[in-house]
């Protein structure tokens, strides 16, 4: 494990809730890949974060999402751009503590359902360092995973009154726009102009409009600057101090956009493409070509590949055991068959067929 400790300073979450530790007794998930940063908050949660360049190599980058960037002479550059003036798109709504404060966070409440790496959210975290916080469980520490953002960075909107925080809901699109915001100690560099928007389909574009320097020379001495997509899983771990469990908070997935690319008047659009949990079916599950890798778990009726943000349940519930040989070793010796014969068996059965055998079994 390589720990490093970030230095920055916290946000602070207007209407902040606090989840309680669950007391199961949980196991220390195993993610086939090393961690490069921890960070230790308060109320025992601590979070694992991925390497700038392991990416890749976690999974698939195209696993959740497909995205393509536009410039200043792309016609798609304009489309995206969601003109917040136009009373046709819906009344916008002025941040009135996150225009006028620095490091702040505040939680409000979709008119949708909004898919996020097959997840379904109606409540997001907008903060005033440019970026969305889709994280349930909210601390100090937003930076770290569960992200959207467009352009993640030290933004002050209390410098000047002509920075404002907005954003805008019409049920199919949810826009969040950073206007004239500066950087924190260097503010005379110029006022930046951006926007993420969130959409019904699943689909998030961030458009920038003014990018008075380029993203490379931003210091991230004391905040973080990213720009791309996160997210984790939370899990809960025995204490050794404590008969409370601790929470983990691991982030199993992450898109960084090339930042060369953010320049004035350019854009990027995510689509989200098909996931595990999308399948509600056993039969589904293991045979749509639209995914791989996925796995259906009988108790909780789930489909998933177990990297997800459902991780416990499925440790809990030993999911990813249901077919492994361990489990069938038991299985074979009540069907008089041997283990291995018996394993093949069950990677190549239907659903009904599995199910029927397993049950026979008293699995």
């Amino acid at each position: 494990w390589l720990t490093v400790f970030w230095t920055e300073m916290r946000y602070h979450v207007n209407g902040q809730q606090h989840e309680k530790p669950s007391h199961r007794t949980p196991r220390e998930p195993w993610l086939g890949y090393a961690r490069v940063a921890r960070e230790v908050l308060g109320g025992g949660l601590t979070i694992d974060t991925l390497p700038d360049n392991m990416t890749h190599l976690v999974e698939n980058a195209g696993r959740y999402y497909s995205w393509r960037s536009f410039g200043p002479d792309d016609q798609r550059t304009d489309e995206l751009w969601v003109d917040l003036n136009d009373l046709e798109h819906g009344q916008v709504r002025m941040h009135g503590i996150l225009s006028n404060t620095h490091r702040q966070a505040a939680k409000v409440a979709l008119s949708f359902d909004f898919p996020f790496y097959g997840h379904y959210l109606r409540q997001i975290t907008i903060a005033t360092g440019g970026f969305i916080f889709m994280g349930e469980v909210t601390h100090r520490m937003l930076t770290a995973t569960q992200y959207i953002a467009p352009l993640m960075a030290n933004f002050d909107p209390s410098f000047s009154k002509e920075s404002i925080v907005q954003y805008l809901d019409n049920g199919e699109v949810f826009v969040v726009q950073w206007e004239r915001v500066r950087l924190h100690g260097r503010e005379a560099e110029g006022a930046y102009t951006f926007q993420a928007a969130l959409h019904l389909t699943g689909t998030i574009t961030f458009s920038y409009r003014d990018i008075p320097l380029p993203v490379e020379v931003i210091s991230s001495a004391e905040h973080q600057v990213k720009a791309g997509l996160s997210d984790a899983f939370m899990v809960n771990l025995p204490s050794p101090q404590s008969s409370d469990a601790q929470r983990r908070l691991y982030e199993y997935h992450r898109v960084d956009i090339d930042t060369t690319k953010i320049t004035n008047n350019s854009a990027f659009e995510f689509t989200a493409l098909p996931t595990c949990l999308q399948h509600d079916s056993c039969e589904l599950c293991l045979s749509s070509n639209l995914t791989s890798g996925c796995t259906w778990c009988n108790i909780l009726q789930r489909c998933s590949d177990g990297m997800d943000r459902h991780r416990q349940e499925w440790l809990d519930y030993a999911c990813s055991e249901e077919v492994e040989l361990d489990n069938v070793n038991e299985r074979s010796h009540t069907l008089h068959t041997s283990p291995p014969i018996l394993f093949n068996l069950l990677k190549t059965m239907n659903c009904h067929e599995k199910e029927g055998i397993m049950e026979a079994g008293q699995c």
